[in-house]
């Protein structure tokens, strides 16, 4: 419980450093701001709760506000969806049985192993807990990385963007990609502090990286659904990929990435050459080791 207050604390503390008085809607009070953002008693003004009350809850003591109070200290802060959504994971609100991780490795589930296979001409890849790779068809392997053939520890797409150095030349893009993954961590945090592997990932990524360090301090969060990656590959030169994600119904720790490109556009016609090439190399793709093992990590 300890941790998830020590989280709580430097979020609120960080969003309030981000925050904007005057899109607040806060009217001059002529004093020297000497730091960025809001003041304590300006967040607790907007939230319509007392200073006292705000600032035990941003030093982390263990009260637990109503939905409304949430709801209100989240608008105050100016957060998005996801914010919001980890301000209530941090409290602990939602931590409902259902939100509860399973111990033990992740599967992916036959079903999708075919799902993944029929999107032949399109990369796509299964993600897991604190971004795990379980799972690729032979076009997500061939275009970010033979995940399959890394040590199982390492099969992880956080710790690829940050610590394998093809990862930094194939995203022109990078900074942006990696700040993403960042805040998709610290989003998976929120809903399981407790969890060693997710600890231990941060930990190797903080010491080895001191882009992940710094970003990690911001303590910003951020759900990817969609977006964009603009890459630069080895074989098929530049290209730029959007991306969809989806949650197999029941199983809200796996998400499915899939990744397109705008139809007759050079970025597609990479993509064909891509899907070609690779029809006719065995040595790209991730391979199952067996029906009864499919997309399993060791890392739990």
């Amino acid at each position: 419980m300890a941790q998830t207050n020590r989280e709580l604390a430097d979020f609120l503390r960080r969003a309030r450093s981000q925050g904007d008085p005057s899109r607040a809607g806060l009217p001059p009070d002529g004093r020297i701001r000497r730091v960025p953002g809001l003041r304590r008693e300006e967040v607790a003004l907007l939230a319509g709760v007392s200073t006292d009350y705000y600032a035990r809850l941003e030093q982390g003591r263990r009260i637990t506000p109503s939905p409304a109070v949430i709801e209100a200290i989240g608008h105050a802060l100016g957060l998005d969806a996801a914010g919001r959504t980890h301000l209530e994971d941090l409290i602990g609100v939602t931590a409902a049985p259902t939100r509860r991780r399973a111990p033990g490795v992740q599967r992916v589930r036959p079903g999708l192993h075919q799902l993944l296979d029929a999107l032949d001409g399109e990369p796509a890849l299964v993600l897991g807990r604190r971004t795990d790779v379980l799972a690729a068809n032979r076009m997500g392997a061939a275009l970010f990385a033979d995940f399959e053939g890394m040590p199982p520890a390492h099969r992880n797409y956080a710790r690829w963007i940050f610590l394998d150095e093809e990862a930094r030349t194939l995203f022109v893009d990078w900074d942006d990609q990696a700040r993403a993954a960042v805040e998709s961590l610290r989003f998976e945090v929120g809903r399981d502090p407790d969890d060693r592997a997710t600890i231990a990932l941060v930990a190797e990524l903080r010491e080895h990286s001191r882009e992940f360090d710094r970003w990690w301090e911001q303590h910003r969060v951020h759900q990817r659904t969609h977006g964009s990656k603009r890459l630069r590959h080895s074989l098929v030169g530049d290209l730029t990929v959007e991306y969809e994600t989806l949650n197999p119904p029941g199983d809200t720790d796996t998400t499915l990435f899939i990744y397109t490109t705008e139809a007759d556009s050079p970025s597609r016609r990479a993509m064909d050459i891509l899907a070609s090439w690779t029809a006719s190399s065995s040595g790209i793709g991730i391979q199952r080791q067996s029906q009864g093992t499919d997309g399993v990590t060791d890392q739990d």
